[in-house]
């Protein structure tokens, strides 16, 4: 995968970790502009639905953060990357961010950028 690098190694193992930690479909991480990292998993109570990748730009935000390097996303590749995270992630950070999927192993299998 293109600009696949060390740092997005570190989010794969957040990404598996917050979604194995309450045995979710889905996990996501995130780095900041300024290296912060974030994870979550996503949410399903009652009527709120939640991606992953929503909670964890939503926990970014919520930081103070103002940019987005790079969101890594554990899931079952066949979901792919949902266009409502693709936009979201476009519209808090701009063009030129590239969002994640990875496998089991913690290894990119597809990606999608703003």
């Amino acid at each position: 995968m293109t600009n696949w690098n060390l740092e997005d190694d570190k989010l794969a193992v957040l990404a598996k970790g917050a979604k194995s930690r309450i045995q979710a479909k889905a996990g996501a991480a995130l780095r900041d502009e300024t290296g912060r990292t974030y994870a979550s998993a996503e949410v399903s109570v009652g009527s709120l639905n939640v991606s992953a990748v929503e909670m964890v730009v939503a926990q970014a935000v919520a930081s103070g953060s103002t940019g987005v390097e790079s969101v890594v996303i554990s899931q079952p590749v066949e979901l792919g990357i949902a266009d409502s995270d693709l936009d979201l992630v476009r519209a808090f950070s701009g063009a030129g961010v590239t969002l994640y999927v990875i496998d089991e192993a913690g290894k990119p299998v597809d990606s999608r950028s703003t």
